[in-house]
């Protein structure tokens, strides 16, 4: 039998500590958005407030022919400014994406104790962890979001740990992203002026994972959201939206007038294409030239919703700041050198604040 939800450290057991997650609750005839979920009114969304993103996918295919010059401006433009753009023809079958979709509903479609089998703690691999919201502990207002973790070690880790409803194409998918993920790499480096070697470039994007977020329907979806505002700690992020959208971008109006200030733009599910998003990594690295992404994810009340990120992190062990090349050309560094598994542990270590993971390697400038 369910819990009574409006007690907080019932709910909290159900959700997390037994693996439950969000669908459990949902599932169990849930007709109200428990207190807990309820966000404070500065953190909801509402569509109404927010503007869509019409820029065109960018086609990845003419980097090979006589766009190239027109199609690297196209994906530079996008890091400088919002931090997020589209992507087609992209080197991932559309066939596979559809798989992942199904993949995704198909694992959490499961019984609450098959998921729950990959909790922290009990997970067969620290390379595999299910679980719910972001950081739970210290989050005073949880996210309506179950999800699961895959970092990837080798292939004979992944096939033998990772869950079978969506091992097989979750590997193939990461596989493929990778190639697309080092191409841009390099196009960002080089408008930089820098040029990394092989091993460089693998320290930047050595860890990799892929997630498959789960959004069950929300009866007041208003109150909630999927994930706060956050900007991703990596390299760069690929996503696989499905057809329902959700996911917001910030819009911070630097070069026009102050009155306009910032806004959120919703980032419409275009069939085929991938969305890709700058991380903390970058913006770090580029000593703030390229823009990691603030970005958010709503509910809905229709039904409920799944998208795939893979994420390209740096090595832990890797040390990240300022590229020198970038700081002689600006005469000085904005963000001091740090190793990523500090940055890290400060990411995960608090609840979904904007971009103020990013204060761990800034340089505090005197007014």
């Amino acid at each position: 039998m369910a819990p009574s939800f409006s007690c907080p450290n019932s709910l909290y057991d159900f959700v997390v500590k037994d693996g439950n997650g969000v669908k459990g609750m949902v599932d169990s005839g849930l007709k109200d958005v428990p207190e807990r979920y309820i966000q404070p009114p500065q953190e909801r969304i509402n569509k109404l407030d927010s503007r869509p993103h019409e820029v065109p996918p960018i086609d990845m295919s003419k980097l090979n022919g006589p766009q190239h010059g027109q199609v690297v401006g196209d994906i530079v433009r996008a890091a400088e400014t919002l931090g997020f753009f589209q992507v087609v023809n992209h080197g991932v079958p559309v066939e596979l994406l559809e798989s992942l979709k199904d993949a995704a509903h198909t694992f959490f479609s499961q019984l609450p104790e098959k998921k729950a089998a990959y909790r922290k703690r009990v997970s067969p691999s620290h390379n595999v962890k299910y679980g719910t919201s972001f950081v739970p502990e210290k989050e005073k207002a949880l996210e309506w979001k179950d999800y699961i973790s895959m970092v990837y070690e080798s292939d004979e880790d992944a096939l033998q740990f990772w869950p079978n409803e969506c091992k097989e194409v979750a590997l193939e998918y990461l596989k493929l992203s990778i190639k697309m993920v080092r191409n841009i790499v390099e196009i960002l480096m080089g408008n930089l002026g820098v040029k990394l070697d092989e091993s460089k470039i693998e320290g930047l994007i050595g860890m990799r994972m892929v997630n498959m977020n789960y959004y069950p329907t929300c009866p007041n979806p208003e109150l909630t959201v999927g994930v706060g505002r956050h900007s991703d700690m990596g390299t760069l992020t690929v996503l696989l939206q499905d057809g329902i959208g959700g996911l917001y971008v910030k819009v911070e109006q630097e070069h026009e007038a102050a009155k306009e200030g910032e806004y959120w733009m919703e980032i419409p599910p275009i069939p085929g294409a991938l969305v890709i998003n700058i991380g903390d990594t970058l913006q770090i690295l580029s000593n703030g030239r390229y823009r990691s992404a603030e970005h958010r994810v709503r509910t809905t009340s229709t039904q409920s919703r799944v998208s795939v990120p893979v994420f390209t992190v740096p090595k832990p062990t890797e040390k990240i700041g300022p590229l020198p090349e970038v700081v002689k050309k600006d005469g000085a560094a904005r963000y001091r050198e740090v190793v990523f598994q500090d940055y890290m542990n400060n990411f995960f270590g608090n609840a979904h604040e904007g971009k103020k993971t990013l204060d761990f390697a800034r340089i505090a400038t005197s007014s």
